[in-house]
């Protein structure tokens, strides 16, 4: 039976020499493959490629405003930095982006939906779909029947659902809700596109459908004991427990003076 001999130290010494000169070579090798790469014009981005929502915006503009923003070439290009360049254009709401080998890059955009104007009239703050905040010409707006929703900034998304809840609820009175406000204490007021004003006060959803319920149920067979339609509403108030105060136009509680002999 033979036996193995061990390798002698110095054997396996250059052994460990052989193995270890490799591998830094090789990482010296993949070094300047990838310095070479970083820098060499056969990896410039030449083309950005655009798809996705483009009411607002074309493709043409989109390229002109984000090309000083793109750096670097195919592997060093900053993704992040290029998709924030297309997030700031107005009416964008996100961008993905994506390489193309060799030399491209791919978008897809999504647009801001809008979904109301929101905060002061005057303003050019809308919300989305999903109910976040964002600035845009509203001169621009294809559809300019949209609600005028107010509140707090961080509960901006609960005032858009709030209104998408009790809008439906009005269409019996013949009039649409034309605006909705959440103050800083969590109060509800929401006026009419009849100019109405209704002070809705405080309280969950459901609790507010309730009341504005009774109220849209009420309403009518109210005013017709006076000759009037609900399209005489002028104010309301729902805060009571058990009903709601109103004034109609036309209708008064004051008593005329005498007339003087």
């Amino acid at each position: 039976m033979t036996e193995t001999l061990p390798t002698p130290l110095d054997v396996r010494l250059m052994n460990l020499t052989a193995t270890l000169l490799f591998v830094i070579g090789a990482g010296l090798l993949l070094a300047a493959a990838g310095w070479w790469a970083a820098r060499s014009p056969l990896f410039a981005i030449g083309r950005i490629t655009v798809h996705g929502d483009m009411v607002h915006n074309n493709a043409v503009t989109l390229r002109a405003n984000v090309m000083p923003s793109v750096g670097g070439n195919f592997f060093s290009v900053d993704l992040s930095r290029v998709r924030a360049a297309f997030e700031a254009v107005p009416w964008v709401r996100r961008a993905v982006v994506r390489r193309r080998f060799p030399n491209d890059l791919d978008v897809t955009l999504q647009e801001q939906q809008p979904a109301a104007y929101w905060g002061a009239d005057d303003a050019s703050t809308l919300l989305n779909d999903f109910g976040e905040v964002f600035i845009a010409n509203t001169a621009e707006l294809v559809d300019t029947r949209l609600p005028h929703l107010s509140g707090p900034a961080d509960q901006s998304a609960d005032v858009l659902a709030m209104d998408r809840t009790l809008a439906p609820l009005f269409g019996p009175l013949g009039t649409e809700l034309a605006r909705l406000d959440l103050s800083a204490h969590g109060g509800w007021r929401a006026q009419l596109a009849s100019g109405a004003v209704i002070e809705l006060g405080h309280g969950t959803p459901d609790v507010l459908v309730a009341r504005v319920r009774r109220f849209v149920r009420t309403l009518t067979p109210i005013a017709s004991r006076y000759g009037l339609t609900a399209a005489a509403l002028r104010t309301a108030d729902l805060r009571y427990a058990d009903g709601y105060a109103i004034r109609l136009a036309g209708l008064t509680t004051v008593a005329p003076a005498p007339k003087k002999k």
